[in-house]
């Protein structure tokens, strides 16, 4: 997955005012989310493909971070040989 291609700019995801905690990678996904949420009314089955989305892309984040963080550590365990 490209980051590049999830990623909203920073005015747009001041535009569409979102919390701090969610300016990452998917932020280009959330904001049609919030969209589509505040059109119908928060009515859970009406946008479901947009927060499907979103959700998948925050666990591909997650499971990046969770192999960056394994990466580190193996790195750690290994001893420096000079």
């Amino acid at each position: 997955m490209a980051s590049s291609e999830y990623s909203a700019s920073r005015e747009e995801m001041m535009a569409a005012r979102l919390p701090l905690g969610a300016r990452d990678a998917c932020a280009k996904l959330l904001i049609p989310l919030n969209q589509c949420r505040v059109d119908s009314f928060y009515l859970p089955w009406k946008c479901e493909d947009e927060r499907h989305a979103y959700e998948r892309c925050e666990y591909h984040l997650f499971l990046l971070r969770m192999k960056k963080m394994q990466e580190i550590r193996e790195s750690q365990l290994q001893p420096a040989t000079n």
